[in-house]
């Protein structure tokens, strides 16, 4: 019984910890929407990968010896994704509000969850996720949602599915969080000239430097640190299941920190794309385990 109630406390402790992180992701994502007018949306995924970089190269110093050319290329391609993605779902914050956005990039994981489960009533949380973007779409931010804005988040929805399956393939090259860290710089160093190009000298002014590793921090350092430990505790469905409360925790980031507002409908379908990726990640889990890795 003691056993029982050490294991449940536990798992409620690392459930608490990827919820955290979750808010601390957001937040930052936030905190890079106030940059925009200053470094653009290119300036700051620059800012953001080369800060995640340095502090994980301090941290984890990875060893560049001995690797094999299918290490190279499936930590190239990682990083090249990492930047890929970053870069669109930045885009996308330019004309979309945070939690609309991040309500459609889901929704490339969850259709990567529907395949995986290969169930027919899979593709009824497909379907009700679909719907909710529908409601989102449909008046449900004040203003109507920007076409080019949605299509950047679907992009980076797709890229996530990348991210996923390519993040799970360096975890089995690398160790420890070495080939994220290898992949932050290839990342960084490939949205370098464009980051540079359209921010120009605003990326040395030391305000913005300073927001930017704090959206370094907050959305990639944190997060990871904090997703390491809960996935020693909690089941892969289960940490899957917490990152669907992404939209959600991103709906409330944007109103608090940026005052965007959300209609009742649009609520309503955060609401839907929330319980249908969830709904998804257990149909997926019944048969096998999705890979998953650190939220970026």
């Amino acid at each position: 019984m003691d056993n029982q109630a050490t294991s449940s406390a536990t798992r409620l402790g690392a459930s608490g910890l990827v919820v955290l992180g979750l808010v601390c992701q957001e937040l930052g994502a936030a905190i890079a929407i106030t940059l925009f007018p200053q470094v653009g949306a290119n300036g700051m995924v620059l800012l953001r990968l080369a800060f995640s970089a340095a502090i994980l190269l301090l941290i984890f110093r990875p060893s560049l010896r001995g690797r094999s050319r299918g290490d190279w290329l499936t930590v190239i391609g990682f990083g090249l994704v990492l930047a890929t993605m970053n870069a669109f779902f930045y885009e996308s914050l330019l004309s979309v509000p945070l939690g609309a956005a991040v309500t459609i990039e889901l929704m490339g994981p969850l259709i990567l969850s529907v395949v995986i489960s290969r169930r027919p009533s899979a593709w009824l949380w497909a379907a009700l996720a679909l719907a909710g973007v529908v409601l989102l779409g449909w008046t449900g931010v004040e203003g109507r949602l920007n076409l080019i804005g949605a299509l950047f988040a679907a992009a980076a929805g797709g890229m996530w599915v990348c991210y996923i399956l390519l993040s799970a393939r360096t975890g089995r090259h690398f160790s420890r969080l070495d080939g994220l860290a290898i992949a932050m710089v290839v990342g960084a160093v490939a949205i370098a000239p464009i980051g540079i190009l359209t921010a120009g000298s605003a990326l040395l002014k030391p305000a913005d430097l300073g927001l930017g590793l704090t959206v370094a921090v907050l959305s990639s350092a944190v997060p990871y640190g904090l997703e390491l430990i809960s996935l020693r505790r909690l089941p892969a469905a289960t940490f899957s299941i917490l990152l669907s409360l992404a939209p959600a925790i991103a709906a409330v980031a944007g109103f608090l920190v940026l005052r965007q507002q959300l209609t009742l409908l649009g609520s309503v379908g955060i609401g839907c794309v929330v319980v249908a990726s969830s709904g998804a990640v257990v149909a997926a889990a019944r048969r096998t385990e999705p890979p998953t890795a650190p939220n970026l």
